[in-house]
């Protein structure tokens, strides 16, 4: 018996999409996918076909208002535009709301932990057992020099570290979380100010730590946010408003075989 490969089933059963008299075919779904990276083809597929139903619902409601350059083939980016501005209604927040906002997302409204940062770098490949472990003794012979000698931490910087910042005693600046490497992040987050008393790894090697000063997060009175405020408060009105308004196009103009009501992606319907 001849067997049929999977993906082959796959696409031969998916059900054609129609947006109105148009027609979403698995080659306009094929080509669209090169767009929307995802874990696997089917999660890549149905971004591509929640996209063009999205395209397809704007043409056409573009079309049906006459607006300049619309058509089902090409979009008309200045057309769609103008359309959203026409018939989206999104309220604008006022001033009790924002508070409201604020006080209720204070993580959103924070200076974050800073640390101001001096590191000797020394370099070893992942994979070569042989260096990372000299390069740790040396790590520790150089903390021991620090201990003694705090003021020669520039002096050892210049001879000793891989990084760029040697040039400048080792010195990073102020840095806040995110801004280096994911595992070095991590460690750096609950040091105190000081000279730490390990080298700490990294992909890169080993790092000689100095947090000269530390700073912790704190939240931002309102009076200093209210812009970031009204304009977070007003991206989230802006996404409610167009998944209502892509729904409602979606029982106007008719789609088969797709269903946005049941796609709760909805930072896809705001691309």
């Amino acid at each position: 018996m001849q067997t049929i490969p999977l993906e082959t089933v796959t696409d031969a059963t998916r059900p054609a999409i129609r947006v109105g008299d148009h027609v979403i075919d698995e080659g306009a779904i094929a080509g669209e996918m090169q767009f929307h990276p995802a874990n696997d083809r089917e999660a890549a597929a149905k971004a591509a076909a929640r996209a063009l139903v999205i395209q397809a619902l704007l043409r056409q409601r573009a079309a049906l208002l006459g607006l300049a350059g619309a058509s089902q083939e090409e979009p008309d980016e200045t057309a769609i535009a103008t359309m959203l501005e026409r018939e989206l209604e999104i309220p604008e927040p006022d001033d009790g709301a924002c508070a409201r906002y604020h006080g209720a997302h204070p993580e959103r409204f924070s200076q974050p932990t800073r640390l101001r940062i001096r590191h000797i770098l020394l370099a070893a490949a992942p994979d070569d057992a042989e260096a990372r472990d000299a390069q740790y003794h040396q790590g520790t012979a150089l903390i021991v020099a620090l201990q003694a000698t705090p003021e020669r931490f520039t002096e050892l910087a210049q001879r000793h570290s891989k990084c760029p910042s040697r040039d400048t005693g080792g010195d990073l600046g102020w840095l806040t979380s995110g801004q280096t490497v994911e595992e070095l992040d991590r460690a750096l987050a609950h040091l105190p100010v000081g000279l730490h008393d390990r080298p700490l790894a990294s992909r890169y090697g080993w790092h000689v730590i100095m947090i000269d000063e530390r700073t912790e997060r704190r939240a931002l009175p309102y009076a200093d946010v209210v812009d970031r405020v009204r304009r977070d408060m007003r991206e989230q009105a802006t996404r409610v408003a167009l998944r209502h308004y892509l729904l409602a196009l979606e029982a106007d103009i008719g789609v088969e075989g797709f269903s946005l009501a049941e796609d709760e992606a909805d930072g896809a319907l705001m691309q």
